[in-house]
């Protein structure tokens, strides 16, 4: 399994204009063909006067999941080339639809599969990645006495806190590298003097 993989910052469209056509190129991340179906449909109702709605998704931290559309365009010269550039720039879980309006001028095979290769680069250069590293989810109860200083440790030692909940006890969900188990768990027991438990739960990116 990937240890870590690249996607999308954020969501967001980002517009140019080749020959008179307007090439607007949304980008989302994505968890799941389903989410990046539904971005498609989403993008296809908020512009129903557009010529195409070209598409193409990664989805896996190994790509394994890969499709592209060129939905009227020739075939080959813009799902593809979409699909290609989300590759080359390594980005993973991500939709990207390239809505055009026509500008009444033809850009032929190759200046299609420019322009729409090109609307994708430079979407993810305005609106930036991000790389997710790979980590199991843990949580650790502790009472409630040392519950405050060890979450002010986990935090001071760059341990990703992702939730605190008190109740008897306090439990603290926290994103553990794989490879830290054992030394984490040898700290934990250390700064607590073995009053904490730890219990290691499924994998995740984060």
């Amino acid at each position: 399994m990937q240890e870590q993989y690249r996607t999308v910052a954020r969501e967001g469209v980002h517009e140019t204009e080749i020959s008179r056509s307007r090439f607007v190129c949304a980008l989302a991340p994505a968890a799941t063909e389903e989410e990046a179906q539904a971005f498609l449909a989403r993008i296809r109702k908020e512009h129903p006067g557009a010529s195409h709605h070209c598409f193409a998704y990664v989805i896996g931290a190994d790509a394994s999941v890969q499709k592209a559309g060129d939905d009227g365009e020739p075939g080959g010269t813009a799902g593809v080339p979409m699909l290609q550039m989300l590759l080359r720039r390594e980005t993973r879980y991500a939709v990207a639809v390239v809505t055009r309006y026509f500008g009444g001028v033809k850009l032929g095979a190759g200046g299609l599969i420019r322009a729409y290769g090109g609307a994708v680069g430079e979407a993810l250069d305005a609106l930036g990645t991000v790389v997710r590293q790979r980590y199991r989810l843990a949580t650790v109860t502790v009472d409630h006495q040392r519950a405050g200083k060890l979450e002010n440790d986990l935090r001071a030692t760059g341990r990703v806190v992702r939730a605190v909940r008190y109740a008897e006890a306090v439990t603290i969900e926290i994103g553990l590298p794989d490879a830290d188990a054992g030394d984490f768990r040898a700290w934990l027991a250390d700064s607590t003097a073995g009053t904490a438990t730890l219990e290691l739960g499924e994998e995740a990116y984060g």
